[in-house]
């Protein structure tokens, strides 16, 4: 490692450097406390008493071989600072730790030998891919009948069969760092290069990776590169003096009481980057969603305190960086913000990012949804806004575990009205997610209509399966997930505006949508009404006269609704409807979504203009 690059912030992987490493002579502990007196170190292999680590060949740095120290054993530090008060430390580099409460560091056989070389070769950023995520945290999906989690290796046999039934093609974990308290789900990290203990070792979750690629499964990472646990054994004052955070109260605390980084160091961006690359790198991870992005870009993440420049500065150099290392790994931003080109190249002034989430979609399409059926006409626009700012960022839509916790309900719980009437709308729902532009997020539980808000400490309820609405609405979703997957239309070239073409958006007494979705040769049609009243025989004007089949109703009785499979309530007309040249006449049942597949086009000599979309 370059120690002076190390300095300026230019390093990728300092944890080659520091940490403990085995070698001929022993294991090499290594680590950087540059205002520390005196840094010793205990373990396993000294039967727990003091050894003490000397000056290296860097300012700053103490380390010391230790030739009984082997794979396995589990070990601490003590700093000492100027005043000579002593702190026990986990290894800030370290690549394992006990289970909490708990907190050595434990020496890492790092071998393992991937099998996924075939999935690695092809891999790549998924911009006219299907990208289909499962977002799931690793100790609450199921567990074992004693109420105990699943190891990683034990998860991949459970869960690669599901997913794949179910239409995901990728996953997207909670962080899985090391992390005291259970009820952070992560995101309060102590051991930034270490897995969690909670699900078993490197290795495990090294197999759990590999397993995964060689189901075509990609897995995504959840990574904190903003704020720290203040733990006295982590990183908080760490040589006796704020080294990682800022060393005033004011910019110091975050928000959730955590430590907030101080990106100016140079010591503290290579930390964090060799992080990011150390998940990419050793784990064979397809992509990394960083958490809080906008409490970078802004001081405490508030507009209003400005944008800080140099945590910016961060993200551009981390970014370009690992693009270098992993150019077919994905960085994903999770940032509330409207701060330009987040998904823009940094060569470019952006920030760097391959995936923006699109929070604002996520919050407009919820609160639709969640709004009587009376009021709807009045938000009909809010509905489709979002293809107003679409093509600015690359956009991901997410439908996370923030968003079925705290008080705010589940995303069936979350629609409006009672029980019967929420899953009908819940369908339209996601069939609307599903056929909008934009990668897919779903979390854990959502597909099969869970009540109960998420708790960290319980497996999902999946005893509601036993229940048909239940069952249906799983049926309907593994439906929909696979048409996503298997139609191009439905991902291919969504970044391209030429690809989406809204056929209604000016129908707000109806509270009726439609539009076209093409690629790849094909075009798909999507009609929806999410009134509470039943429209027959609703025109919607298309631009050529088509051949169509239908994909997907949100009404079929095998998914919970009233309409049979055999029943053709629609029709296309060569007659013109609202300046264009062919209709589709259709019938809606209240809160239903229809998918249509052109199978051949039999007149495509188009007359007139295809309408503007409405003003939001």
């Amino acid at each position: 490692m370059d120690f002076q690059k190390f300095l300026q912030g230019g390093v990728f992987d300092a944890y080659e450097y520091f940490g403990a490493h085995a070698g001929e002579d022993g294991v090499t502990f290594r680590i950087y406390a540059p205002k520390a007196e005196k840094v010793e170190l205990q373990g396993d292999f000294s039967e727990w008493s003091m050894i003490e680590l000397k000056p290296g060949a860097h300012p700053g740095v103490f380390e010391r071989v230790v030739p009984d120290a082997e794979a396995g054993m589990y070990y601490k530090y003590c700093i000492t600072d100027s005043q000579g008060r002593g702190v026990m430390r986990c290894d800030p580099y370290g690549m394992l730790m006990e289970l909490r409460p708990g907190f050595a560091s434990r020496i890492v056989d790092r071998r393992y030998d991937y099998h996924d070389e075939k999935w690695m070769k092809s891999r790549d950023k998924n911009y006219n891919r299907a990208m289909n995520i499962y977002e799931m945290h690793a100790g609450s999906w199921r567990r074992k009948e004693d109420g105990s989690w699943y190891n990683y290796e034990e998860l991949a046999e459970e869960l690669i069969p599901y997913l794949k039934s179910m239409g995901f093609n990728y996953i997207e974990f909670l962080p899985l760092s090391e992390h005291p308290a259970d009820c952070s789900w992560g995101y309060q990290n102590t051991g930034f290069f270490a897995p969690t203990s909670r699900y078993g070792s490197p290795a495990q979750l090294k197999k759990l990776v590999d397993t995964c690629h060689q189901n075509e499964i990609g897995v995504i990472t959840d990574f904190v590169p903003v704020h720290f646990a203040n733990d006295s054994y982590g990183l908080v004052n760490f040589d006796g003096t704020p080294l990682y955070e800022f060393p005033h109260p004011d910019t110091a605390y975050s928000e959730w009481g955590t430590m907030n980084f101080m990106h100016s160091r140079g010591e503290v961006r290579s930390f964090l980057q060799s992080a990011a690359n150390y998940w990419l790198t050793e784990f064979h991870f397809d992509g990394i969603r960083m958490d809080a992005i906008s409490r970078a870009i802004y001081w405490n993440g508030d507009p209003a305190r400005g944008v800080n420049e140099k945590a910016v500065e961060f993200l551009r150099n981390m970014n370009a960086g690992l693009h270098r290392l992993h150019p077919t790994a994905m960085l994903m931003a999770e940032d509330s913000t409207d701060f330009p080109k987040v998904t823009a190249p940094t060569e470019y002034d952006g920030l760097g990012f391959d995936y923006k989430w699109d929070m604002g979609f996520m919050n407009d399409t919820l609160r639709f949804f969640q709004t009587a059926p009376v009021y709807r006409p009045y938000d009909y626009y809010k509905l489709s806004f979002s293809m107003m700012y679409f093509y600015s960022d690359l956009f991901l839509l997410p439908f996370s575990h923030d968003e079925v916790v705290h008080g705010k309900a589940t995303i069936v719980q979350k629609m409006w009205g009672d029980y019967e009437f929420k899953f009908p709308q819940a369908k339209a729902f996601y069939t609307y997610v599903y056929t909008h532009p934009g990668k897919k997020l779903n979390f854990m539980g959502n597909e099969f209509g869970q009540f109960r808000e998420w708790d960290e400490n319980r497996e999902q309820d999946w005893g509601l399966l036993t229940y048909p609405i239940h069952d249906a609405f799983h049926h309907f979703y593994r439906k929909l997930s696979n048409l996503y997957l298997t139609e191009p239309a439905l991902h291919d070239g969504e970044y391209n505006s030429e690809c989406f073409e809204w056929l209604e958006v000016d129908a707000a007494d109806y509270v009726t949508y439609a539009y076209e979705r093409r690629a790849s040769g094909d075009t798909i049609v999507v009609v929806m009404n999410l009134s509470d009243q039943f429209w027959k025989d609703f025109k919607v004007g298309i631009p050529m006269l088509y051949e169509l089949e239908e994909l997907l109703n949100t009404d079929w009785g095998i998914y919970g609704g009233g309409t049979k499979l055999s029943d053709r309530n629609w029709r296309v007309e060569d007659e013109p409807h609202k300046e264009r040249p062919h209709t589709l006449v259709v019938d809606l049942p209240p809160f239903n979504a229809r998918m249509f597949k052109v199978k051949r086009v039999l007149k495509s000599k188009t007359k007139g203009k295809a309408p503007k979309e409405a003003e939001a």
